[in-house]
């Protein structure tokens, strides 16, 4: 079983922007230290509570100081820059870690960073699928690239000065370039199949039921098939809400009550996806009333607390009901309560992991339709 993390963030608004930052960083040295084996940041641009501006600027700053955890844009929105500059900086970054990169990628979900983008009205899903496209074939290509799409042209072709370098842009330092993942938010979710199919590997939301969530595998099993790859367990990453302490009451406590990071989470979450009219996800029948989809509800259903050994039951009770992945991702949090954050990440590395692990040693990896 692999464990890594995932942050999208969200933090109260107000908190000194420098200090989430700054915990941000530490959750991913510690996710480090711990040995988990990845660790993604979100980004949005107009947003007080998400506050990551940009996956590359944040996961450069961690470069240096890391030393064996890969990490994962989590995700570049594609639609809201331009192919030719998410091509430079990802191979950039991908320079700085030395390989331990991969590449996550989106169109987007925060309507507020598609309006100030000038994508709003548009096709969102073509212009992420011609931006990838793009990136692709420019780390494959040569300058002067000369691409031309419906939103973008890519071409150096007027200012190329080939024998002093000017006009290139750099590949990345893995062959042929990181690993692309995604995250798949939908229900019986068509991207699944097509991102695996182009040998990407997808993330199953943390905010995905776990109705939902069971329809992701067959979706990859289904690409895998297509490409003629063989379908592994690892390859299919689960994100949780995971809330871990020493005892019940204490997990209980920083899980539910007024204050607590998880309910500041979904309380954000579930204002965007019902102004959004994209309630469907928290849904486990499609015909429920708006109304009845409380916050109560959600996070009945979404936030896993206890104890270490409590927590590794849901989790292994949760793969009967998905299916046995074997990459759990830890979904982070506001450090509302300092110690009680960076303890939950440190039972889930340290207590957590091995129990799962052991309960799931003898399965096999791979695996048929």
């Amino acid at each position: 079983m692999k464990l890594s993390f995932f942050t999208m963030p969200i933090h109260p608004v107000g908190k000194p922007y420098a200090k989430s930052l700054a915990e941000d960083r530490e959750a991913f040295l510690l996710a480090d230290k711990l040995g988990y084996a990845e660790a993604y940041c979100g980004e949005h641009t107009t947003d007080q509570a998400e506050i990551i501006t940009s996956c590359v600027a944040f996961l450069a700053s961690l470069a240096y100081e890391t030393k064996n955890i890969r990490l994962g844009t989590g995700t570049v929105n594609m639609p809201n820059s331009h192919p030719a500059r998410i091509a430079a900086e990802v191979a950039m970054l991908d320079h700085m870690l030395e390989g331990r990169l991969n590449f996550g990628i989106s169109p987007g979900g925060l309507m507020s960073d598609a309006e100030v983008f000038g994508s709003i009205d548009k096709d969102r899903n073509a212009m992420f699928v011609e931006s990838i496209n793009m990136v692709l074939d420019i780390w494959a290509g040569e300058a002067p690239y000369n691409l031309k799409g419906e939103f973008w042209e890519v071409s150096t072709e007027r200012t190329m000065m080939r024998d002093i370098g000017q006009g290139d842009i750099m590949k990345p330092y893995q062959d042929p370039h990181p690993p692309i993942i995604g995250t798949a938010v939908a229900p019986f979710s068509k991207g699944v199949t097509a991102m695996a199919e182009r040998g990407w590997q997808p993330i199953s939301a943390n905010f995905l039921l776990p109705k939902w969530a069971a329809t992701h595998w067959p979706k990859f099993v289904e690409g895998c098939e297509n490409a003629g790859i063989t379908p592994d367990y690892a390859d299919w990453r689960v994100a949780k809400n995971i809330c871990v302490a020493d005892d019940m009451e204490t997990a209980r406590a920083y899980a539910r009550d007024p204050g607590s990071p998880y309910v500041l989470y979904y309380s954000q979450l579930l204002t965007k996806l019902r102004s959004g009219g994209r309630l469907n996800l928290f849904k486990e029948d499609q015909n429920m009333a708006d109304d009845d989809v409380t916050l109560d509800y959600v996070l009945d259903r979404l936030v896993i607390h206890g104890d270490p050994q409590s927590v590794a039951d849901k989790i292994l009770a949760l793969r009967e009901e998905t299916g046995p992945f074997k990459h759990l991702v830890y979904a982070g949090h506001d450090w509302t309560d300092y110690d009680l954050g960076r303890k939950s990440m440190i039972l889930m590395g340290e207590k957590v992991l091995p129990i799962l692990t052991e309960a799931t040693k003898s399965e096999p990896l791979h695996a048929a339709a």
